[in-house]
């Protein structure tokens, strides 16, 4: 009997697109069922408009390109990715990739302090006794950050938006998923955290020293046994330290990092799959194409070609 690959039933980039369609009936603004949640369709790119937010504000994009103007730089965000902006901080915002056949698609979603700060400090308190976290919640320190969309944040954001059509789901169902969605947007800025630090926190940290040498040389193989003998610590006890300061395996954190540096090569320039999938420590392309498509929900192929505004080439 074969069995079945629940990876296979999971979501992709296409079922955001084809939810926000339904809930986009008119060109412009359309509002959600839900405090603080907007949505927005667009046919043609549209004019800099300038906007400032109350609340930490999530903005995601199914499809099309957008330019944000935040604290005197610019940030391009696309359908691969999602923006995260503090409350209090003008910003502008540029539609600058939209068609009738292709529509910009995009919604904003305004998250309560509240609940933000509750999530950070479960999150903290599995932490506290790190290196890299207090005990107390800290707001983040950024104005605003980007971060890929990965598998699992489709997953709650479409949980999210499909609960809102029925009244019990939207009571019920509705706060959990908003409440992972925080959760995994607040795990994003605190992986970039844990590698910004790395850099300075070398010397003084044995993780910090081990993220700071992974990051450097990902494309050489990387094993557990041989990480823990650089910190001077046995495998099992640097495999929960590591835990402990990252929140996840140092395994399943050299992955994440291999696939997003990957994200990065495949959008700066036109190296060939296999370069990039060398260029990151897979030594098998074909292993390389099914993580990066398990954690982002496409192939390297499509993700490539989706930045570029290529129609993907099968065969």
């Amino acid at each position: 009997m074969t069995s079945l690959n629940p990876l296979e039933f999971r979501i992709t980039p296409g079922d955001l697109v084809a939810e926000l369609k339904t809930r986009t009936p008119k060109i412009g603004i359309n509002e959600g069922l839900w405090p603080g949640l907007t949505m927005y369709r667009y046919d043609a790119p549209a004019v800099p408009m300038w906007e400032e937010v109350r609340e930490l504000h999530l903005c995601v994009i199914a499809q099309g390109r957008k330019c944000v103007t935040a604290d005197g730089g610019k940030t391009y965000y696309d359908p691969l990715t999602y923006f995260a902006i503090n409350d209090n901080v003008p910003f502008r915002t540029e539609i600058i990739e939209a068609s009738p056949a292709k529509p910009f698609l995009s919604f904003g979603l305004q998250l309560d302090h509240e609940l933000v700060r509750q999530v950070s400090s479960d999150i903290l308190l599995e932490r506290q006794t790190t290196a890299f976290t207090s005990s107390r919640p800290q707001k983040p320190t950024k104005p605003s950050f980007v971060s890929a969309l990965d598998r699992d944040m489709m997953d709650a954001i479409l949980r999210f938006l499909r609960a809102l059509s029925n009244g019990a789901d939207r009571r019920i169902l509705a706060p959990v998923y908003l409440k992972e969605i925080v959760y995994r947007a607040l795990q994003a800025e605190q992986y970039s955290r844990l590698i910004e630090r790395a850099a300075s926190e070398s010397q003084s940290n044995p993780v910090s020293a081990i993220i700071a040498y992974v990051h450097e040389n990902l494309a050489e193989p990387l094993s557990v046994s041989e990480l823990a003998e650089r910190a001077f610590m046995s495998p099992s006890a640097f495999s929960h330290l590591f835990r402990d300061v990252a929140g996840k395996s140092p395994y399943q954190f050299i992955k994440e990092m291999r696939l997003t540096k990957a994200r990065e090569l495949l959008i700066e320039n036109e190296s060939s799959i296999t370069n990039i999938s060398k260029a990151v420590g897979y030594r098998s392309t074909s292993h390389f194409i099914n993580e990066f498509r398990d954690r982002y929900g496409m192939t390297p192929r499509a993700c490539s070609d989706a930045l570029s505004g290529r129609e993907e080439q099968h065969g």
